[in-house]
Parts: C-alpha cells; sequence; structure tokens
C-alpha cells in the first residue's frame, strides 16, 4: 500500500517487523512479526476495534522465549486489503469458518504445516476456537482471551433475536451492542463521531479497561433482558444512543489520559490513523455474522469439542468474561477436554494484553512449557 505512512506511526518495538503476504484465502494480508524462521510458531488474532498492533507489547518477549511470532491484521482491518468494505457486500466472506480459513491459509503461504499454538483476543478468540475445533491439525493448542467460547451452537437454544428484543421493552430501553453493531448506520457513527475518532477510541478503550473503576463483572444468572441489563452501557446501550455519546458519557479526564501508560496518545493514534483511513465496516461484518442463517450453519458441529490443550486468559476486570451466561463454566466444563485453566488478571479489564503485557506473556510460557 503505498503512499502510507509506516504502520505503527515509529511506535513498533524495534524488532518487530512488517510485511505483506499476497494470496492468502483472496486477501493480500498485512502482518507483524517477530523471531526467526525455523522456531515454534505462535499465531496471534486481535478483536475489535484492534489490529495486529494490539499484540506489540507481547511479540518480543515471546519472540525472545524462542517463538516465530506472526500477528496479522485480519479480514476487514488495517492494511489487509481484498475484502468487501460495502455493508451491502460480501458478508459471507466474514463467516466464521472462512475467518479460519483465512489464518491456516496465511500459516500455508508462510510455509507453515501447523503452529505451536493460536492466541486470540476478543473476536480473535473466536477464530482461535474454531480453528482448534475444525483444524487441529494445524492450530495444535490454544489460547483464548476476553472471549468464553461454550461451545458450538446448538438448535433450539435461545435466539439472540428475542433477547435483542426484549431489551428494548425494558422500562430504561436498551439495545445489546452487537445488535447495533449490526446496522447502517453504526460504522458512521463512529467513524464520524461528534468528538472525532480519536478521542471516541480514547473513550472506548478507557470504558472498557480497569481503568473505568466501575469495572467489576459477575456471572449473570440467565440469558433474560433483566440479567443483561446488569452490565455496563458499552454491551447493552441506551435504546436511543449511538456508540459514540456511550463512550463520550465515560470520557476520562485529562489527567487520567495523561497518566494511562498501557496506552498514550502516541500509540492510540496508530488506531486512530488506521480506523480514519478504513472505517469500522470491515470488523463491524463480523458481529452481522453473528446471527441468522450463519449461527444455524455451525449448528452442524453441535456436541463437538476442542480436543486439543486450551485454557483461558481474561482481565478480572473484563466484562467480556460474562457477557454470555454459561459460557465460561461450559468451557470449563467439556467444550475444551484438555483444559489447562481459566486466568483473571489484576489490574486489567477487557484489553489484557496491552494493560497487563508481562502477565500475559508469563501465562502464555507457562502454557507453552506445559
Amino acid at each position: 500500500m503505498t503512499g502510507l505512512p509506516p504502520y505503527g506511526l515509529g511506535t513498533l518495538p524495534a524488532g518487530i517487523r512488517a510485511r505483506v503476504v499476497e494470496g492468502v484465502n483472496g486477501l493480500a494480508m498485512h502482518v507483524l512479526e517477530a523471531g526467526h524462521a525455523g522456531r515454534p510458531v505462535l499465531l496471534l488474532l486481535h478483536g475489535f476495534p484492534e489490529l495486529a498492533y494490539s499484540w506489540r507489547k507481547v511479540m518480543l518477549p515471546l519472540a525472545d522465549a524462542g517463538y516465530h511470532v506472526i500477528a496479522p491484521d485480519q479480514r476487514g482491518y488495517g492494511r489487509t486489503t481484498g475484502w468487501d468494505p460495502a455493508y451491502d457486500g460480501d458478508l459471507d466472506s466474514f463467516r466464521q469458518p472462512n475467518l479460519v480459513e483465512d489464518a491456516a491459509s496465511l500459516l500455508a503461504r508462510l510455509g507453515h504445516a501447523s503452529v505451536a499454538a493460536v492466541i486470540g483476543h476478543d473476536f480473535g478468540a473466536s477464530v482461535a476456537a474454531w480453528g482448534a475445533l475444525l483444524r487441529p491439525e494445524v492450530f495444535r493448542a490454544a489460547v483464548l482471551m476476553s472471549a468464553p467460547f461454550g461451545g458450538p451452537p446448538t438448535p433450539g437454544a435461545p435466539s439472540r433475536e428475542s433477547l435483542f428484543a426484549a431489551l428494548g421493552t425494558l422500562a430504561r430501553p436498551r439495545k445489546h451492542y452487537q445488535d447495533y453493531y449490526g446496522t447502517r448506520a453504526a460504522d458512521a457513527d463512529m467513524r464520524d463521531a461528534p468528538q472525532g475518532i480519536h478521542a471516541f477510541l480514547r473513550g472506548y478503550f478507557h470504558y472498557k479497561s480497569a481503568d473505568w473503576r466501575q469495572n467489576r463483572p459477575f456471572a449473570l444468572a440467565g440469558f433474560t433482558a433483566e440479567e443483561f441489563a446488569k452490565m455496563p452501557t458499552y454491551y447493552v446501550m441506551d435504546r436511543d444512543k449511538t456508540m459514540a455519546e456511550t463512550v463520550a458519557a465515560e470520557m476520562p479526564s485529562a489527567a487520567e489520559i495523561a497518566s494511562c501508560r498501557w496506552l498514550p496518545d502516541v500509540e492510540l493514534a496508530v488506531y486512530a490513523a488506521e480506523y480514519a483511513r478504513t472505517g469500522f465496516q470491515g470488523g463491524l461484518q463480523w458481529y452481522r455474522c453473528r446471527q441468522g442463517k450463519y449461527v444455524t450453519e455451525l449448528t452442524r458441529y453441535a456436541g463437538c469439542t476442542i480436543d486439543v490443550p486450551a485454557c483461558f486468559i481474561a482481565g478480572k476486570s473484563d466484562w467480556g468474561v460474562h457477557q454470555t451466561p454459561g459460557a465460561l463454566e461450559r468451557m470449563e466444563a467439556g467444550a475444551c477436554t484438555r483444559w489447562r485453566g481459566t486466568h483473571l488478571v489484576d489490574g486489567a479489564g477487557h484489553w489484557v494484553q496491552q494493560e497487563q503485557p508481562e502477565a500475559v506473556v508469563r501465562l502464555l510460557l507457562e502454557f507453552l512449557r506445559g
């Protein structure tokens, strides 16, 4: 991609290199790498609204421990190209099995038949989980971060659509953020946020982090609107608010921003620059593939399990651990048959590998070394 500034705007740690890999399941995939070829491979998969850049704090320590570390901008994100950016475009390419194929195809193009582990955060955890379930010969171990995998959907399970409708009937009408992310307006609401895209992202990252002291998550009692309404408004929004308006109400002070060591403004500017250029629709397409025919497609795997070694890492202040009632418990009890533990990290919210990278590296290496 000619004419663009260097990826990371000068903030990438020395030793992390960037390149574009052509012919990846129809994509030209932008990747970050650390460590040397010939070593065991770790594939790091980011979530929303993130980038390969989100792994910058853990890549070198993992490489120094003897791994070849690869982190792509996934389909719909950053400097990866070849995906359809239109709301009415090729939505099917964002189906979960095709996202797994993106990851497997990238590895094949790089000459790797398998990886020591796939490590996914947020929506990247879904790709990691489905990769381990569908392609265990490629993804030989899995670390899921911030988003538990409770197993494939089962026919007759409570529908997300009915939950979304019920939220709107509460005394304080609400809406689920994933329902909102599926709307045509969501991309422009965030890209053209009244406060500007940099301030929007600052509010978003802050609100879901341990810096927002009210993040004290707990297990919800059931899959009901009343229970879901107990979550913060970044997950269950007020019905008539946009996400830009939602996070603006919790904007950190100038002093809080200045003291944010895990995401200083110079690093936040990397996200702002990339999303100002691409918009958010690529990432939002993933959410649109979480209902309807796309869920029905995955019910064919009902009862299947992840049978490679697996563990879970999240921030202790991360509501993502509990946003799907029962998922954490199902993951621990049987969805992963070679379970190696759940780890909730002090001092971290949703962005655990950015908020507490040293703790994450330690937990990853303990898992990898068995």
